[in-house]
């Protein structure tokens, strides 16, 4: 039997992040995935996958990302099922993922949600040449 989901998408909310009793990190997430299918009225719709990342993958989704941003996820589809304080059964189905590639750099993150911080964003320099920066050569990878 096969069971793998790859999702690209971005996080609806920031990314929250639970410790276990044993000290294991769980992350929790929802991303946003558009559908190829419009709606009747023609606008976009999409879908909103819960997903689980443990351990580093956990501490990294909650360190490196948030609402907004962009990532792709790889893991399989899973289904549980527990006991609300209510009393009444509920089930979930979320993505377990097995990796998870954060798919634009901080900055850009930061420049989408207006929060540019020690820095310049794109627009500010645009109309400079960045072309000859006094760099070392050391500095250089290639």
């Amino acid at each position: 039997m096969i069971n793998r989901v790859v999702l690209v998408g971005r996080l609806t909310r920031d990314p929250e992040l639970k410790k276990t009793n044993s000290g294991n990190s769980v992350c929790s997430f929802t991303i946003a995935v558009d559908n190829r299918m419009k709606n009747p009225d023609g606008t976009k719709s999409a879908s909103f996958i819960p997903a689980v990342a443990f351990s580093q993958t956990a501490d990294s989704m909650s360190k490196f990302t948030r609402k907004g941003s962009l990532v792709g996820v790889e893991g399989r589809l899973n289904q549980r099922s527990y006991q609300r304080q209510d009393g009444t059964k509920a089930s979930v189905l979320e993505v377990v993922c097995d990796s998870v590639q954060f798919l634009e750099p901080k900055a850009a993150s930061a420049v989408e949600n207006g929060d540019i911080i020690g820095g310049s964003s794109p627009i500010e320099n645009e109309g400079k040449n960045l072309d000859s920066l006094d760099l070392p050569d050391d500095d250089l990878p290639f």
